[in-house]
């Protein structure tokens, strides 16, 4: 466990100054400040109250910090989860979302456990593209109601029900609404020309305040719509578990591990190119996870690493998880300090920020990239980009990873050949060593991995011969991998040559896990020893004692 569970922190503290603190603390007193509308707007737009996106922001984002395998990474509630935590609430409830996220951070430890780490950042980039973007135009569509001031019901969560519903209440467009989002989306664009040291969230959410207050325009606030924000954390509470809720919650909690552990590591990738260092996966995961328990514990959502505020945490000089800490430390204190005045905060102001956010995760370029890549790739990024605008998010990855693997597999059974040489006899000058081989020998080689998907075309090669060789040779140099389906295979050719008095070789296998697949079935036990030959000349030498009847079959 100790070579899985290894906290930066306390690697980082090996010789820690008092200069780098100084830098960790302006960095995490900045990111914090970033993340205050952040987590409130993330929280209403996930259909919860403000203070739960609070309560994740501080809890989560320390123990991440504490315990992840990131120097930089900053831990929250993301954008990305806001699609998967709607849906969670309006089919289950509040409730059923703290048990789904408590037995998301229960999978997300046991994949670090496993150390899947590696495995998850084997993804698709197209994959990771196409439901970034569909998330992306999903939570700018959740949003028009705000940006609008409509005046209407509860949000229908299907895409197309959305702007239906927004079609037919257009004519209550509030245009105050709309002028404070277009400032907010105004101010956090063209902040940055003047600062980089004030967050343009943070810019944007005092201007539009102090102008609704003020000027008392008649726009929604976070007062007006959830009333008084609590200045404190909640006491913890343990969800109640049982067969029937678990097997209920199981798919939801499955997507939330699954969204969270992908975030956390491409969010740690990204801040190892911006630092030149190099993250714990494993322990990111196992970090993810115990942060996703606590926050359930405390009545908080899904927390994940935050791509933007892990930027924004590097950019400011923070360079170890003292930084990140630092971040929620300063979170609980805005709470307790200025929690009340978050009322205040208009909901055309949050709506501009989700705005905003949603443009940035988008990612039209890449998504462009993609579209003009390989055929494959647009497959997969157009599968997953409308399943997760038109179905659900959770069929969007599932469905996507299936469409992945076969997309796959085909190309790796495109590129794995069986071939029988020499073909002609005007090949056989042209091929090196082939004039050596007796009469009586056949030669087949095998191209590519050995597996289930292109064990037909080697069956199918073998049909090609119209009469009992006294010898086969299989050459194998080329085939870096087999599994249990290529094994068989050469099993069930092996007993055919036994029962036909063809003596099998098999030639110049260089993998080691084709090696040790061998060993481990036996199979290389029954073909023996001899016949499984490191060289070709090796191969032909054998075939040739065999052709000539000198040697006794094993």
């Amino acid at each position: 466990m100790s070579a899985i569970f290894r906290p930066k922190l306390f690697t980082t503290l090996k010789g820690y100054t008092r200069e780098q603190f100084g830098k960790d603390a302006m960095a995490g007193l900045i990111v914090g400040i970033v993340a205050l509308p952040l987590a409130i707007a993330f929280a209403i737009a996930s259909g919860v109250s403000p203070e739960k996106g609070l309560y994740t922001a501080v809890i989560a984002g320390f123990i991440i910090s504490a315990l992840g395998g990131s120097r930089v990474q900053i831990g929250g509630p993301t954008g990305a989860f806001i699609v998967i935590v709607y849906g969670i609430v309006q089919t289950y409830g509040v409730n059923g979302l703290i048990i789904a996220t408590f037995m998301a951070g229960i999978l997300l430890i046991l994949m670090g456990v496993l150390r899947l780490g590696s495995v998850i950042r084997f993804i698709p980039f197209s994959l990771i593209t196409g439901f970034t973007s569909g998330i992306a135009l999903i939570i700018f569509a959740s949003q028009i109601k705000e940006l609008l001031g409509l005046k209407m019901g509860a949000i229908p969560a299907d895409f197309v029900d959305k702007w239906i519903a927004y079609a037919s209440n257009f004519g209550s467009v509030n245009p105050y609404a709309v002028l404070v989002a277009v400032i907010t989306v105004l101010v956090m664009q063209f902040s940055q020309k003047i600062t980089r040291r004030i967050p343009g969230s943070l810019i944007a959410l005092f201007i539009t305040t102090g102008l609704v207050h003020w000027l008392h325009l008649p726009v929604g606030t976070i007062g007006d719509r959830f009333g008084a924000i609590p200045s404190s954390l909640p006491g913890p509470h343990m969800p109640s578990l049982d067969l029937a809720t678990i097997r209920q919650m199981l798919l939801p909690a499955f997507t939330i591990a699954l969204l969270g552990g992908i975030e956390s590591l491409l969010s740690a990738v990204v801040a190892d190119g911006m630092i030149g260092g190099r993250h714990r996966s494993n322990t990111e995961l196992v970090a993810q996870g115990t942060a996703t328990i606590f926050s359930a514990i405390f009545g908080g959502i899904p927390a994940t690493g935050a791509i933007a505020r892990t930027a924004t945490n590097v950019k400011s000089g923070g360079r170890t998880p003292v930084a990140g800490i630092i971040h929620a430390l300063t979170l609980l204190l805005i709470m307790y300090v200025a929690g009340k005045w978050a009322t205040l905060i208009p909901m055309a102001t949050l709506a501009g920020v989700l705005v905003v956010v949603a443009y940035n995760m988008s990612e039209w370029e890449s998504f462009r990239s993609v579209l003009r890549g390989p055929k494959n790739d647009r497959v997969i990024l157009l599968v997953t980009f409308l399943l997760t605008v038109f179905v659900d998010l959770t069929v969007a990855i599932e469905l996507g990873m299936i469409v992945a693997a076969f997309l796959f597999m085909r190309n790796m059974i495109r590129s794995s050949g069986v071939t029988r040489l020499p073909v002609n006899a005007a090949e056989e000058d042209a091929l090196e060593n082939y004039t050596a081989v007796p009469a009586g020998a056949e030669v087949f080689e095998i191209t590519g991995p050995l597996f289930f998907g292109v064990v037909y075309k080697f069956r199918d090669a073998m049909k090609f011969i119209d009469h009992d060789p006294r010898v086969l040779i299989i050459r194998m140099r080329k085939v870096p991998i087999i599994d249990a389906t290529g094994i068989k295979t050469l099993r069930d050719m092996h007993a055919d040559a036994v029962k036909r008095d063809i003596k099998l070789i098999l030639s110049e296998i260089e993998s080691e896990q084709v090696m040790t697949e061998l060993r481990t079935s036996r199979l290389l036990f029954a073909i023996g020893k001899a016949n499984v030959t490191s060289s070709f000349a090796e191969a032909i030498e054998r075939s040739r004692l065999f052709c000539s009847g000198s040697a006794q079959h094993r």
